[in-house]
């Protein structure tokens, strides 16, 4: 409820002021500890709820449409909006190194939180080479990754019972204590419109001036819906065939001697977010 909880401060004019989150009455506001506080400001951000302008932080009008009062999901509880968060997270890579990294970077069959923390860290360093991470730091985050989809079973605390949002993906399931693997294949809650938003959003971002996909690029670049999905060849090459009707054909797929390719047509922001819209019908 975090998303809720930082979503329902803003004002009419979907504003949130930044002292919302340092006040003395912020622990009251929001219902919970002043270290969780700094986490709701956080996971808004990072998972696109709001975005960080002069006069303090502006909700992102399909937030909006999700999660007003009456709106298409405003407790958080359809899987489009889980979906939705991990793309935010994994895909775009705002706030979130440690689950873009995981998603795109990590190709091992199994793995355990220990043996990913050198390879992050030297990730780390490429980005930031003047930024100094302790071994720590880099442990809480990749544990706070991986329990996000992969909650403990048994003992710790009631928090630790609690299934996080992206939990319900399946995307992550721990195979033994301590070890890890990705569910590779179709992903049944994953709606159309949810997978066609991504595609849309990762073409602009990587490759705005094409009017053409290949279907490698989809299934296996940086980022890419295949890769952040986890979605094996046939579900891709399955969903990329179901688009033509989806998008009235601004989204169509081809395969010609061999060559698998995804052709779009001029989209306008309301064509976008209705993709989204119909993940919620």
């Amino acid at each position: 409820m975090w998303l809720k909880k930082a979503f329902d401060q803003a004002s009419e004019r979907d504003l949130i002021r930044k002292s919302t989150f340092i006040s003395e009455t912020a622990i009251a506001d929001f219902g919970v500890g002043k270290n969780m506080v700094a986490s709701i400001r956080h996971w808004a951000l990072a998972c696109g709820v709001m975005r960080e302008v002069d006069a303090g932080f502006r909700i992102g009008g399909i937030a909006s449409e999700i999660l007003q009062d009456g709106g298409l999901d405003p407790y958080a509880e359809s899987p489009s909006t889980a979906w939705l968060s991990h793309w935010q997270l994994a895909g775009r890579c705002f706030r979130s190194t440690t689950w873009h990294w995981l998603f795109n970077h990590v190709t091992a069959p199994t793995f355990t939180r220990q043996e990913l923390e050198e390879p992050l860290a030297r990730y780390a360093r490429t980005l930031d080479p003047k930024h100094r991470l302790s071994t720590s730091t880099i442990s809480r985050d990749l544990e706070t990754c991986l329990r996000s989809y992969a909650p403990r079973t048994a003992g710790g605390s009631p928090e630790d019972f609690a299934e996080p949002l992206l939990g319900e993906l399946g995307l992550l399931q721990e195979v033994h204590k301590g070890q890890y693997a990705f569910r590779r294949g179709p992903k049944a809650s994953l709606h159309d419109g949810v997978f066609a938003y991504a595609l849309v959003d990762f073409w602009n971002r990587k490759a705005d001036g094409q009017s053409s996909l290949a279907f490698e690029t989809v299934a296996y670049a940086e980022g890419s819906p295949g890769r952040v999905f986890k979605l094996d060849e046939e579900s891709i090459a399955q969903r990329l065939i179901a688009l033509s009707d989806f998008t009235g054909r601004k989204l169509e797929w081809t395969d010609t001697a061999g060559l698998r390719q995804v052709h779009r047509k001029a989209l306008s922001k309301e064509d976008i977010k209705n993709m989204i819209r119909r993940a919620y019908d």
